[in-house]
């Protein structure tokens, strides 16, 4: 096997279990596993349990490690779209909380409603918020024009 080769995890396990003349069934056998747990790898819907890759790697005869990079290597299902949308959300949502912890302490203490302690409590969650939100990053975050003097 090259371990070279382009290929996904689902790709190998079912090459390697293929070449050793294992079906299924076979190799779920000797992992002490379900025939279901193996397709489940093979379509590439989930990963075999770490403390099952050394026990795998030794029934197909290929090294831990070589497993391990392919489960790594495979796609990563949070693209860069989907991280700059969840940090855009979490920007958005973040602002929106200490807005809100904003209105509310003002609304509050209009109406003789919150103390002076609660109403520091609600600003400080508010200010946390400002806070974290500063920090989640995004991809225009990085584009920033440097003048030159």
């Amino acid at each position: 096997m090259n371990q070279n080769d382009n290929k996904t995890f689902a790709d190998v396990i079912v090459e390697l279990r293929k070449e050793k003349g294992f079906t299924q069934q076979d190799l779920a056998d000797r992992l002490h596993i379900t025939d279901k747990a193996v397709s489940k790898w093979e379509r590439g819907l989930s990963y075999p349990d770490i403390t099952s890759i050394s026990t795998l790697a030794n029934v197909l005869g290929v090294d831990s490690s070589y497993l391990i990079d392919l489960c790594k290597s495979d796609d990563n299902p949070y693209t860069d779209d989907t991280k700059d949308i969840i940090n855009k959300v979490s920007k958005v949502a973040f602002k929106g909380i200490a807005l809100a912890m904003g209105i509310s302490v003002t609304v509050l203490n209009i109406l003789n409603e919150l103390s002076v302690k609660d109403s520091i409590i609600m600003l400080a969650i508010g200010l946390a918020c400002i806070s974290i939100s500063s920090f989640v990053e995004e991809k225009n975050d990085d584009k920033k024009i440097i003048r030159k003097k």
